[in-house]
């Protein structure tokens, strides 16, 4: 059978498995390509390729030996001055070369929403040393929120509340950052009431938007997610807003997961991921189209019908502890056993081949139909505790 179209998918974490399994449904071809083997998606998808998606020679080769249809980003780090060229030299590159250009570092997001949009960012500016992080500090005022220009799931991040805390902040940030540029975006803390991921569809017949994700973050990194997120209808409106605007301007088509955070009915943009993002694992449970079919489609140019919404729903991550290659996840018939109480339990096991410190291995699942959120939350975070890594198994 010939493919509806062959797909060169560069990262092959979690997200980048739950994608291949959509673009195989609809009949495409997945050449999964990261920088380690039996990376998730390379165990589901049809040819792997392994290279660090940095290394601008091999990702090249990769792409003259495929040919593919659809060269797809799962990650941030990646050069993308060889996406560019490729683009120029008519491959389609999802969302469009400048998406990933734009959305690789912070700083030319932030600059594109704050300055040519005009959307309503916290104040920030950028710091390329100790001593221009902590100029920064002294401009902002205590507390900030320092994170790497270019990094991923959080690593880097932190919030400084004490200017004894500089220092330590600007090592982490370094020690977090990704590809090769050493420079930090220092933004105002903003007492949000709580923050929110509206993932944004934009298709060859418009925007889309699925219902508002609400999530909790450690360490930079999402731990739990809901969906609906409660807003005010202004709130609302002004994220979708938003949301449409940059999209609108980064072009191109497939789904982005647009992040804001929320005081009142004031919505203040924060970042933009050009791809299915973490906190929108839970729409494996919460919608008739996961947010990895909706990429697909519309990328693959397919109809999108109305998104059902099955109820109030919500995920709960499951990390690891240590480094270690000799390992099982067990507890799984704990996790998924019924309650009684008619919120309904799945279990996404992601296949890593090795754990390491707070690296997400599973996630688990709940919908409550007829329920709210926080019961969805509260069955999510219990099942998830009933997961277990088995070092030495």
């Amino acid at each position: 059978m010939t493919p509806t179209a062959k797909i060169l998918l560069l990262g092959s974490g979690e997200l980048g498995r739950e994608f291949a399994i959509s673009a195989k449904r609809l009949g495409c071809h997945v050449v999964a390509c990261d920088a380690y083997a039996d990376a998730p998606a390379m165990q589901v998808a049809d040819e792997a390729e392994i290279f660090p998606m940095l290394d601008g020679a091999a990702l090249g080769a990769a792409i003259e030996k495929h040919r593919p249809d659809h060269i797809v980003p799962e990650v941030e780090a990646i050069r993308t001055e060889v996406l560019k060229d490729y683009e120029e030299r008519g491959f389609s590159v999802v969302p469009s070369a400048r998406a990933t250009m734009m959305t690789m570092n912070r700083d030319a997001i932030r600059d594109l929403a704050a300055g040519r949009l005009g959307l309503n960012t916290s104040r920030y500016l950028y710091a390329e040393s100790l001593e221009e992080m902590r100029a920064a500090v002294a401009a902002l005022g205590l507390p900030v929120v320092v994170k790497p220009v270019m990094s991923s799931s959080g690593k880097g991040q932190s919030t400084v509340r004490a200017q004894d805390a500089v220092e330590a902040a600007w090592d982490y940030a370094v020690a977090g950052m990704r590809g090769d540029r050493r420079r930090v975006i220092v933004e105002q803390f903003i007492p949000f009431d709580y923050e929110i991921t509206l993932l944004t569809i934009r298709t060859r017949e418009g925007v889309l938007f699925c219902d508002p994700i609400g999530h909790r973050q450690e360490r930079g990194d999402y731990r739990e997610s809901w969906q609906p997120a409660a807003m005010a209808p202004a709130a609302l409106a002004a994220a979708r807003q938003m949301a449409k605007a940059v999209v609108d301007d980064l072009g191109g088509y497939g789904l982005f997961g647009v992040e804001f955070f929320v005081k009142g009915d004031e919505v203040v943009f924060s970042e933009l991921s050009p791809r299915p993002h973490d906190t929108g694992m839970v729409t494996l449970i919460s919608q008739d189209l996961t947010e990895f079919d909706l990429h697909a489609r519309a990328i693959l140019g397919l109809p999108i019908p109305g998104i059902v919404q099955h109820g109030a729903a919500a995920s709960a991550v499951v990390l690891a502890d240590r480094d270690a290659a000799d390992f099982r996840i067990g507890g799984l018939a704990e996790a998924l056993a019924p309650s009684g109480s008619g919120v309904r339990i799945d279990v996404r096991v992601f296949g890593k081949p090795t754990t390491r410190p707070w690296r997400r291995m599973a996630v688990a699942l709940a919908l409550a139909p007829g329920g709210t959120t926080d019961e969805a939350r509260a069955a999510a975070v219990a099942a998830a505790s009933r997961i277990t890594i088995d070092y030495g198994a």
